[in-house]
């Protein structure tokens, strides 16, 4: 069942202002009815939609349908610029960002996610920065980019991203913190704060080993200090979305379903929700 929410649109004792979601990717390969289906019951306060190869992502009707029919707004969406969304919506990355943009006003979302363009898309590179603070002044749409990671193998690394991969070293309104690619980045969560400071919008919270691996593990089980983070985020008053982006592909459903309300007990607990919030009991679910 869901939390009880307050009169300022949060869970008891969340920082006003702080939403808790769940993105669909967190769910992969369940799609995205039970995407919205897990967030309800597990008490999630919305959705981030990932956008790709599933046609319910890219229809903003049926997403709207399955955000009525479970009293989960969509609040954020993640554009299709990543490897495996190559081919959504044709290949030509820029109107794939006005498309994801306008796709967001639809549905009342205020946020859209997207990373940075890779090194081979030269033209969208050039114009990346302008296209996102026009589409973020003209639309109302927050566009905020994530940070990624350089990608390491054979003991050498590669930068596959154009102009960067740390939206640290560019002049973006707004940021997307991806503590997994942090990890994978070997930066320190605590630090980025630091270092992003105003410019901070959105939060990707998932953990992780300082592997070359994406990760994506429940806060908790990693190295990056989750912890520590969404603490400090409250102490600061932060105010933004905390987007639950975790992997439970391989995972059972009742692993899932525990996976899913452990992650969300421990960012309203570290976001100063502890008391009353506890991890249901799924052992007897089929």
């Amino acid at each position: 069942m869901q939390e009880p929410i307050g009169s300022d649109g949060t869970a008891p004792g969340v920082a006003p202002g702080v939403q808790v979601t769940l993105s669909t990717a967190s769910v992969f390969p369940r799609r995205v009815p039970y995407a919205f289906e897990a967030a309800a019951e597990a008490g999630y306060d919305g959705i981030e939609v990932m956008i790709w190869s599933e046609e319910a992502t890219r229809n903003p009707l049926t997403l709207a349908r399955h955000a009525a029919e479970t009293g989960m707004p969509v609040r954020s969406l993640h554009a299709p610029t990543l490897l495996v969304s190559q081919r959504v919506w044709g290949r030509a990355p820029g109107p794939k960002l006005d498309r994801t943009v306008e796709m967001a006003q639809e549905l009342g979302a205020g946020t859209v996610v997207v990373h940075p363009p890779f090194r081979w898309q030269f033209k969208y590179a050039r114009q990346f920065e302008e296209q996102v603070a026009a589409l973020s002044e003209s639309t109302g749409v927050t566009i905020a980019v994530e940070n990624m990671y350089p990608w390491r193998g054979g003991g050498r690394e590669m930068q596959a991203y154009l102009p960067g991969w740390d939206p640290a070293d560019h002049g973006y309104d707004s940021v997307t913190l991806d503590l997994s690619h942090a990890s994978v980045a070997q930066q320190d969560g605590l630090e980025l704060l630091e270092t992003f400071g105003d410019r901070l919008h959105h939060l990707h919270l998932a953990d992780g080993t300082s592997s070359a691996r994406d990760e994506h593990l429940v806060p908790g089980r990693g190295t990056m200090r989750c912890d520590k983070v969404l603490a400090e985020l409250s102490r600061r008053g932060w105010q933004g979305d905390v987007c639950l982006e975790i992997s439970t592909r391989g995972r059972s459903a009742v692993e899932r379903t525990a996976d899913l309300a452990e992650a969300l007990a421990y960012a309203r607990d570290h976001l100063g929700a502890g008391a009353g919030v506890t991890v249901p009991d799924v052992t007897s679910r089929t």
